[in-house]
């Protein structure tokens, strides 16, 4: 049999692995994904509540009273716009989550095995692990920043009808092309730098804590690679990841949701250095923690369905565990 012979006849995990593993990881975060949405329009509508910049400028003549609380804003929105819109937003989500899970996993598992060394069965320093894992997220948010701020506008459409203002988008296809007039290319990647800051810090906690926990325990532990294991390492990563990205999130929120002049440039913030200071100093510090339990309890059940999915699909499909 010819060498090209040998390569048809390989599973195509083994023909393809970066592929592979870019396809199993998408489908893993579409499934988190869906799951755990209405929880991520709650903390999109807290982070965006009583801002200090929109009262200053005066732009929220009109509005409703805001809603308080995680509990209240989701039956608020449940109650007020329908249950259906707990899931407005959730197909540009889906293909963030395509773009943005499949690159990072597949950078974070070339930069750890290829680039940073680590050897099966040994100890991994942990700061090998971090800039991998803050590598990976960075590289995967870049390239699915257009389709999170599509969704961000998106997850707010609802509110702006209960405040009797127009509609801007009919649906994703629309607010894609409206962006792209109105800022062009850029403005697809408006306010790309603080979620590039934020995909690092969240992947920081996600992907390096899930590895360093996950293989501390197989190495220090009599626990087995198993769905415990990953059920412990995933809990894990989820409360260290919304620890160390909430703010930025909330940084990266506003300056996605702000207003834009003609030539695509924010109203409300200049930059996210300016975002930051004026929400610390107009709302205090902890206003950077808004929607802090409702991305905590995202993130973990996110977490916990997208590594068991995952871990099951790659030893379904033959590939090795992560």
């Amino acid at each position: 049999m010819s060498p090209a012979e040998d390569e048809r006849s390989l599973p195509l995990p083994e023909r393809w692995p970066r592929a592979s593993k870019f396809a199993l990881s998408a489908c893993a975060a579409a499934v988190a994904e869906l799951v755990t949405f209405p929880l991520d329009l709650t903390k999109t509508r807290l982070q965006i509540q009583g801002e200090a910049a929109v009262r200053r400028d005066g732009a929220a003549a009109g509005q409703v009273v805001p809603y308080r609380g995680m509990l209240r804003t989701a039956a608020g929105i449940a109650q007020e716009e329908g249950v259906r819109n707990l899931w407005q937003g959730a197909t540009p989500a889906v293909y963030r989550h395509i773009v943005y899970t499949g690159v990072r996993m597949v950078t974070y598992e070339h930069l750890r095995d290829s680039v940073l060394g680590r050897a099966e069965g040994e100890h991994f320093p942990l700061w090998k692990a971090v800039v991998g894992g803050m590598s990976a997220g960075a590289i995967g948010q870049f390239f699915a920043s257009p389709t999170d701020l599509v969704k961000v506008q998106m997850q707010m459409e609802g509110k702006r009808k209960l405040e009797g203002k127009p509609l801007r988008f009919r649906g994703m296809h629309h607010a894609f092309l409206k962006i792209l007039s109105e800022g062009g290319i850029r403005g697809l990647w408006a306010g790309w730098v603080p979620n590039v800051q934020r995909a690092a810090l969240v992947n920081m906690g996600d992907l390096t804590t899930y590895d360093s926990v996950k293989h501390f325990l197989l190495l220090n532990t009599t626990l087995v690679d198993n769905s415990v294991t990953h059920s412990v390492s995933s809990v894990c990563s989820g409360l260290v990841a919304a620890v160390l990205g909430t703010p930025a999130d909330v940084v990266k929120t506003r300056i996605m949701n702000q207003p834009r002049d003609n030539q695509g440039r924010g109203l409300l913030y200049k930059s996210s250095t300016d975002c930051l200071i004026q929400t610390v100093q107009g709302e205090g510090f902890m206003s950077l923690y808004k929607g802090f339990i409702p991305t905590w309890m995202r993130m973990a059940p996110w977490s916990l369905v997208f590594w068991l999915t995952y871990e099951q699909i790659r030893r379904m499909c033959g590939v090795t565990s992560f």
